[in-house]
C-alpha cells in the first residue's frame, strides 16, 4: 500500500529547539489619539489605568519618570493588570518562537502616547529581558 499523501493529524509536529534569543520582541507604546501602529502582533489598550495627565505635576512628564509609572501602576489595578499580562506574554511568546516566528510585535496604546502606554512598556521590557528575549522598546510619541 502506498503512503497516504495527507498528513498524520495524530503525528506530534517536530519541535524546534528555540532559545528565547530567536524571536526579537519589538515593544511599542502609542497614542490612540494619533495614528495607529502599523503591523502589530499584540495590542493591549491601557486606557482603563489612572492617567497622569490629569495631575498637574505629572502632566508634563512621561512614564519614563518614576512618578508617572507609580501613579499609573502602583494600585491593584495596576498590580494585578501587570501579573495577568506577564502570565499571558510567558505563555504566549515560546509557543510563538516555536512556531518559527522571528519576529513580534507588541503594542501598548493609552490616549497620547506619553504616559500610561510608555510606563506599561518598559514594564513588559525589563519583564521580557530579565527572560533573556531578544527585546527592544520604542515609544513613538513620547514627545508629541
Amino acid at each position: 500500500m502506498a503512503p497516504s499523501p495527507v498528513p498524520d493529524q495524530n503525528a506530534m509536529p517536530e519541535t524546534k529547539s528555540l532559545t528565547p534569543a530567536t524571536l526579537q520582541i519589538n515593544i511599542l507604546s502609542f497614542g490612540h489619539k494619533h495614528e495607529p501602529p502599523g503591523k502589530t502582533d499584540l495590542l493591549f489598550d491601557v486606557r482603563f489605568l489612572p492617567n497622569p495627565y490629569y495631575v498637574p505635576e505629572l502632566k508634563e512628564k512621561t512614564g519614563l519618570d518614576e512618578a508617572v509609572a507609580t501613579h499609573a501602576l502602583h494600585h491593584e489595578n495596576g498590580r494585578q493588570f501587570l501579573v495577568h499580562l506577564f502570565a499571558l506574554l510567558d505563555f504566549l511568546l515560546p509557543e510563538f518562537a516555536r512556531s518559527g516566528r522571528n519576529n513580534l510585535t507588541i503594542a501598548v496604546g493609552c490616549t497620547g502616547g506619553q504616559h500610561r502606554s510608555v510606563a506599561v512598556a518598559e514594564e513588559i521590557y525589563r519583564h521580557l529581558a530579565k527572560g533573556k528575549w531578544q527585546v527592544q522598546v520604542v515609544h513613538r510619541d513620547i514627545d508629541r
